[in-house]
């Protein structure tokens, strides 16, 4: 428990990377958690595309980076020298929930209350952050609220069509240390009490 409590606590949004490049192996151990990550019955709609292409990093960042630097934020996009694209297949969930054994006799697919393809791909997004921390990495996450700047950075990582962006991930060795809380963040944490109920 010591060892998860501690890669948990250098799990934190950074925005500055060194340049080195993180080797394949690293960022091989780190994406295999697509292989672990939730799936509600299974339906295996999780789509990840590594970018490590310098071009096509710096694509990335032209589409999405612009609105950062307009805030005052220094680049950090474009700096990341790993950029993971999180894409969630809805379709590969319906097809799931269409086979014999999710169906009862005459029944129809379940109603889908909460849209699950999402919910799984923000399941995924934490354990990418994790397996980045256990490797010594740092990571960022941006995913840009207009649909004609979601279509872009689809476009760059070569989505296909039924397979829609959830965000991308920017990986690196961070700059600073991670480990360190922004002090005025930490302020603004709200005690346990308000985030958790019990019922006992």
């Amino acid at each position: 428990m010591a060892e998860f409590n501690q890669v948990l606590r250098g799990r934190r949004m950074v925005r500055d990377y060194r340049p080195d490049p993180v080797p394949d192996e690293v960022i091989e151990r780190v994406v295999k958690v697509v292989h672990r990550a939730p799936s509600a019955g299974f339906s295996q709609g999780h789509r990840l595309v590594v970018v490590t292409d310098p071009a096509k990093r710096a694509e990335l960042a032209a589409i999405a980076e612009p609105w950062y630097r307009e805030k005052g934020f220094p680049p950090w996009i474009s700096t990341a020298p790993v950029q993971l694209v999180l894409g969630i297949r809805e379709a590969s969930y319906h097809e799931r929930y269409t086979e014999a054994d999710k169906l009862e006799s005459g029944a129809e697919e379940i109603p889908w209350p909460v849209p699950f393809w999402w919910f799984d791909s923000g399941a995924l997004f934490t354990l990418l952050q994790l397996a980045a921390a256990n490797e010594g990495l740092a990571s960022g996450f941006y995913s840009p609220a207009f649909p004609d700047e979601l279509a872009a950075l689809s476009a760059v990582a070569g989505l296909p069509d039924d397979v829609a962006l959830a965000g991308v991930l920017t990986v690196g060795y961070p700059a600073a240390d991670p480990g360190v809380p922004v002090a005025k963040l930490a302020a603004r944490r709200k005690p346990i009490d308000d985030l958790v109920s019990w019922l006992r």
